[in-house]
């Protein structure tokens, strides 16, 4: 039935249009039937998706994102598109505008950026989207909508909240020509918001690294036409055809850090449980950067060399378990960790200790079934 309802929208709405090429969003903006639309649509997957616990929740953050995204673009276009940066719950590299001016940036991507230089790189591309509605046009240009229904089929699985907009913003992606447009518009963004423009390449740099040293396949923002390497090469145009592109700009990495810092941290333990180990670390190392004296990331650490297992590692999670002890005694994860590691080196005397200590600390623990067999067997000399 949900797939009928998406074939029957998206016939409706190429049926009732005539022409895909679209003038963008100024002043005098009026949208058109079909427009009106998709935007009305748009705002109903938006609630579904609020409603559905993938938002990360971070008021300040969200303030700050809003407050970026507002230096690049002319109140004369905020009254016609009111833009507003969200963050999903999610480790994989993407991002997505609704043509509607609400941009969703998950949170592993929002974890890799350095400065705000390279997230106004990221909002202004898909400012764009928005502006120069792609998005409409995208539909108007889809003539087989067998297709599309399978490409919706094969994606909507693990973006179950995403409707059918969402799912094309966020997975389909666009043509290599609006692609190449979002690029060069968002770049001229940036500059005229007087960031600095090498920066802009940057982040696809770093996102390159990583799907290169992690042999992952490209994430979904940058795995669309065009591909990574061909946005690469248009930043490079970009930046050689720029008379500026010496002279430097805003980075604001210390404000942009202090905002971010808990989507890093939390991003890293998402990391580490999905087995991403190397990404994990390479997270809490940042984070410890901006606050380097957080129990909280080192017993992080703590758990990424215990988990991995390789060697010395237990030796290094032991050190670090002590070293977030050291910060914080009241921390309770440390405790956890630690007994783990000495019941599993058949220190049981000192096991038992680490977990009681844990408990004590943390008396609604979901795991204290789980930690109390564990005491039991320290005083019984099983194992659980």
């Amino acid at each position: 039935m949900r797939e009928a309802v998406l074939v029957l929208l998206l016939g409706l709405l190429i049926a009732s249009c005539a022409t895909r090429s679209l003038p963008p969003v100024t002043k005098d903006f009026k949208p058109e039937e079909d427009e009106k639309r998709l935007w009305l649509r748009s705002e109903e997957e938006e609630n579904a998706l609020h409603k559905s616990g993938a938002i990360y929740r971070d008021e300040a953050l969200e303030t700050y994102l809003d407050g970026v995204a507002r230096k690049l673009q002319a109140p004369e276009i905020y009254a016609h598109i009111p833009f507003k940066i969200r963050v999903l719950k999610n480790h994989h590299l993407n991002a997505f505008a609704f043509p509607n001016g609400a941009i969703y940036i998950h949170t592993g991507l929002l974890a890799r950026l350095d400065n705000e230089a390279q997230l106004a790189t990221l909002l202004a591309h898909e400012m764009t989207h928005a502006t120069h509605r792609h998005l409409v046009e995208l539909i108007r240009d889809i003539k087989n909508k067998t297709a599309l229904l399978a490409t919706l089929r094969a994606t909507t699985g693990g973006l179950g909240s995403l409707g059918a907009i969402g799912t094309i913003a966020a997975v389909r992606g666009y043509s290599r020509e609006l692609e190449t447009e979002a690029d060069r518009e968002g770049f001229r963004l940036v500059v005229n918001a007087n960031y600095d423009p090498a920066e802009t390449q940057k982040l696809f740099l770093h996102l390159k690294k990583e799907v290169e040293e992690e042999n992952i396949k490209e994430p979904f923002f940058f795995g669309t036409h065009p591909s990574l390497k061909d946005r690469l090469e248009n930043y490079e145009t970009l930046l050689k055809d720029h008379p500026q592109r010496q002279q430097g700009g805003l980075r604001n990495t210390e404000a942009f850090l202090e905002k971010t810092g808990p989507v890093i941290l939390e991003n890293a333990r998402d990391d580490l449980k999905a087995g991403r180990f190397k990404i994990a670390e390479q997270g809490i190392e940042k984070y410890l950067k901006i606050k380097p004296e957080s129990a909280e990331a080192y017993c992080l650490l703590g758990d990424i060399r215990r988990q991995r297992g390789d060697e010395n590692d237990i030796e290094s999670a032991r050190d670090y378990y002590e070293k977030a002890i050291s910060i914080d005694s009241s921390y309770p994860e440390s405790y956890k960790g630690l007994g783990l590691i000495r019941y599993k080196g058949g220190e049981k005397g000192p096991a038992k200790k680490a977990f009681e200590l844990y408990l004590s600390l943390s008396p609604q623990a979901l795991d204290r079934g789980y930690i109390e067999e564990y005491i039991r067997q320290c005083q019984g000399g099983g194992k659980p």
